[in-house]
């Protein structure tokens, strides 16, 4: 017996995914020209030396929103950033300039609103939705930020430092990374 919660939902997952080793993703889009995902892409070396069994919910979380990240980015021309959309309310977009964790099931992003306020998100593992959004640069005069390359600096740092041990890849077609 273990001390972890599961929802049903995530029971029912767990019963009916087809893969038997982690980590695993797939993706099918309609357009067979359509630009490779996160999904197809290798995890890079840094992020798969720790086993996802180690990792909490929140840094796997963490880790995986910024490759999703990254790549939108990386499709992204050089007049927009990423923000992030929300659901119901009037919370608007958040411009994302920040994104931590906090162990075991915790994320928190960091950025502004479309009126420049600083805003600050903290959300749930269990609860996590993203909706990644194109938006006008705030300073156009600057060149766009690219918050995911930034963010993902420790891993490429990780694996200069390390012996080259090869990526695994995510699932689904591996592709090379734009």
């Amino acid at each position: 017996m273990t001390d972890e919660i599961k929802t049903s939902a995530e029971v029912m997952e767990d019963a009916v995914l087809p893969c038997t080793t982690l980590p695993c993703a797939g993706v099918v889009h309609a357009d067979p020209d359509t630009a490779p995902t996160a999904e197809q892409q290798p995890l890079p070396a840094a992020l798969a030396r720790q086993p996802v069994e180690e990792k909490s919910p929140a840094q796997w979380a963490y880790e995986r929103i910024i490759l999703y990240i990254r790549n939108f980015e990386s499709q992204l021309d050089g007049k927009h950033e990423v923000a992030m959309g929300f659901a119901g309310g009037e919370a608007g977009v958040l411009r994302i300039e920040g994104l931590g964790y906090f162990d075991p099931d915790l994320l928190t992003f960091y950025g502004r609103d479309e009126d420049g306020q600083k805003m600050q998100l903290v959300q749930h593992v269990s609860q996590l939705n993203l909706a990644l959004r194109a938006v006008p640069r705030a300073t156009p005069e600057e060149p766009p930020r690219r918050i995911g390359f930034r963010l993902s600096r420790d891993w490429e740092q990780a694996e200069r430092d390390s012996p080259a041990t090869p990526a695994a890849p995510t699932g689904g077609v591996a592709t090379t990374g734009a």
